[in-house]
């Protein structure tokens, strides 16, 4: 059946606008309001007909607990923080359904629309990822403090909602963060084991969002790949050392009760989910390189080579950071990085981190590389926020490193097929 554009669209496309005239009026950024500007009703038509080549990858976005969380590490990761530019509540509740809808179709290997056969339209899935495999593809959504307050304005009727927990960090020493780099109203994280289809998910999402947000800032990421690596052992940072070692156990309800906000930790519409906090992390690669070995270890207390504790053999051995040499020196140093980020051991934080490198850094000639630190806790004042400040102070690692960027978001619950992502909060 041939589709017909709306009367709105019809109008529109009749005056033969340019490519030119319609970015123009779109604006870049996506505040415009050509494509998508009366909703999402008549533009996301989602297919049933899967990519050709798919395969089983795919990990289910409906659930008890948003995915990309405790699922594997995937490959690769398109990090997205937007800004709300809508000021309507009804907006922000119709963009999390079209979006629940378009991340349920993507991660599970279809495309977000059919082609119209209306050729003069824009397709409604951007297609670079036409016979490919969903590649575990996982899409997880956040929100940040800004979505409920903003210069002390209530935005969208949310402020008796907001955690106390989701508030701005603190201030650490040393910090040097960048307002391009940091906060955010909504973020988007997708990871799948092929760039492309991480992308894409993005690209898709913040299409659809055209009119109602804006992207604040983006971020891709990578680690080495499961092709790479088919022993999955902790990945390693661009410093060369593995990062993850101590992460709690996904498999143990123990463990996860360091990650997920339970029923009584604050308001209802958060049990199930999680708090995220991101640091753009610049690493000073060229430094670190001249660097002797003996002094590399010192500064993570670990064997760069097994990931073992210094004076240990193995990466998962137990650390006995009271250990000391044959002339009573402390092997581990108190002001290495494992030390002072361990503490006494009952603040823990799921690590999910991804190193970058974007090309060469302008000021300095030197590479543009270092780490999108990602992790997730029950308690940002319990967890984050003292390892940060042991970490701020004291931490060798302060030398070859520093901070860019920083945000934190309550990652909503999972989902149920047939409610939308964020329904707890808007209910």
């Amino acid at each position: 059946m041939k589709e017909k554009p709306s009367t709105d669209e019809s109008s529109l496309f009749s005056k033969k606008v340019s490519r030119r005239d319609m970015l123009k009026t779109a604006g870049i950024g996506g505040v415009g309001v050509v494509i998508g500007a009366s909703g999402l009703g008549g533009m996301l038509s989602l297919s049933d007909s899967k990519a050709k080549g798919q395969t089983n990858d795919t990990v289910p976005f409906y659930g008890p607990h948003q995915a990309g969380i405790t699922t594997e590490a995937q490959d690769n990761l398109y990090f997205a923080s937007l800004e709300v530019t809508t000021e309507k509540r009804s907006d922000l509740i119709q963009l999390f359904k079209d979006w629940t809808e378009a991340a349920a179709q993507m991660t599970s290997g279809k495309s977000v629309g059919e082609t119209s056969s209306n050729r003069s339209m824009p397709p409604k899935d951007t297609g670079e990822v036409e016979e490919l495999s969903p590649s575990n593809l996982t899409i997880t959504f956040g929100v940040g403090p800004s979505l409920f307050t903003k210069n002390g304005k209530d935005r969208f009727g949310l402020k008796s909602k907001q955690p106390a927990e989701l508030k701005d960090l603190p201030s650490f020493s040393l910090d040097a963060l960048e307002e391009s780099w940091s906060g955010g109203d909504i973020c988007i994280q997708a990871c799948a084991d092929d760039l492309q289809v991480a992308f894409h998910a993005v690209r898709n999402l913040v299409r659809i969002g055209r009119g109602k947000t804006i992207i604040h800032w983006a971020q891709t990421g990578f680690q080495r790949t499961k092709k790479a690596d088919s022993q999955k052992t902790t990945p390693r940072n661009l410093f060369g050392f593995k990062d993850g070692t101590v992460n709690p156990d996904p498999k143990k309800s123990s463990d996860m009760n360091h990650v997920w906000v339970k029923p009584g930790d604050g308001p209802s519409w958060l049990a199930g989910g999680s708090y995220m906090v991101v640091r753009r992390i610049q690493m000073y690669i060229e430094v670190w390189d001249r660097t002797t070995l003996k002094e590399q270890e010192n500064t993570f207390g670990r064997h760069r080579d097994s990931g073992a504790p210094l004076g240990m053999k193995n990466e998962f051995d137990t650390v006995d950071e009271h250990a000391k040499d044959e002339n009573g020196n402390r092997i581990i140093p108190e002001n290495s990085h494992m030390i002072l980020s361990r503490g006494d051991g009952t603040a823990k934080i799921l690590r999910r981190p991804y190193s970058y490198a974007d090309g060469m850094d302008p000021k300095t000639g030197s590479f543009n590389a270092g780490l999108l630190f990602i992790c997730f806790q029950r308690s940002p004042s319990k967890q984050f926020i003292p390892i940060q400040e042991r970490l701020s102070k004291n931490d060798k690692l302060n030398e070859y490193i520093i901070h860019r960027g920083s945000a934190i978001f309550a990652c909503l619950p999972g989902v149920k097929k047939g409610g939308y992502i964020g329904e707890s909060l808007f209910g």
